[in-house]
């Protein structure tokens, strides 16, 4: 059979990728930066097309899978495809997700549920698929793709910021119980890039308010004003991370998140700090 074929040749010198969101964006150039250095890669997508270009540019190295986070099932099945393939897992990197751009008043819960069964309860599903694979290897790495805006939240994209909170913090519980397994967790942190992110495929729209729009012209203005990073040059810094024998909790890509979330932080040290006689008072 080919997956048994497949298991005998891979090495232990590469290593074996597992990506959601392989089909754009920061997904795709690390898939391929990947595939480029010589390393193995699980490929997944919503949409099997958008990828399978890429088991014609690199035949076995890569297994292309269709697969949403959103299914349970399609998850599970696609990590045992993935093992019976390679024969492993290495790096497991949780990227797919999107923005819902929308006021907090004008967003419905449907919205707000269809983003969060994506940004967090898909990464959760991958992450509780791939953990019985990587307890029994007694090594592995999780990676999960937040944000900056996982430290601080802006106007009228504040649940997509809401998400990333919640991933920072399934993460940071995750480094601390998975760590006695061997297993290594990441969470990388970009800033503003000029990926795929800002398209229509990566951003769904809420109803818009008449009262919101000045709030709204300001706030896509601003955006346009932010120096964007280069995506390619990105690949670099992961590959820094996932060869490192202690590789960070955290990791910023880009130059611009480090300035507003000290200044974020220092904000709250400072309204915390004047309302300390009543925080101490509280305590009974």
């Amino acid at each position: 059979m080919a997956h048994q074929n497949e298991k005998s040749e891979a090495s232990n010198t590469e290593k074996v990728w597992f990506i959601t969101g392989s089909s754009r964006g920061f997904g795709r150039i690390w898939t391929e930066a990947a595939l480029e250095r010589g390393d193995k890669v699980v490929a997944t997508a919503r949409k099997f097309e958008s990828i399978a270009d890429l088991k014609e540019k690199y035949g076995k190295q890569v297994l292309t899978l269709e697969m949403d986070v959103t299914q349970p099932n399609q998850v599970k099945s696609a990590v045992e495809a993935a093992n019976e393939y390679f024969g492993r897992l290495d790096i497991v990197l949780n990227n797919a997700g999107y923005s819902l751009v929308g006021t907090i008043e004008e967003a419905n819960t449907d919205e707000i549920r269809a983003l969060y069964e994506t940004n967090v309860l898909g990464t959760v599903s991958v992450i509780q698929a791939v953990l019985p694979l990587l307890r029994e290897q007694g090594k592995g790495h999780i990676l999960g793709v937040s944000s900056g805006l996982g430290h601080l939240a802006y106007p009228v994209i504040g649940y997509y910021c809401s998400s990333k909170w919640a991933f920072e913090a399934i993460h940071e519980s995750l480094a601390i119980e998975v760590k006695p397994f061997g297993i290594d967790v990441t969470m990388i942190e970009p800033g503003a890039y000029a990926t795929e992110f800002g398209s229509q495929d990566s951003l769904k729209f809420s109803q818009s308010l008449v009262e919101y729009d000045n709030l709204k012209s300001q706030f896509i203005g601003n955006l346009k004003n932010i120096e964007q990073g280069n995506p390619k040059a990105t690949p670099e810094a992961i590959f820094k991370v996932v060869d490192a024998e202690q590789p960070p909790l955290r990791l910023f890509l880009g130059k611009n998140n480090l300035p507003e979330v000290k200044e974020a932080y220092a904000q709250r040290l400072k309204t915390w700090e004047a309302w300390k006689t009543v925080s101490d008072a509280a305590q009974g």
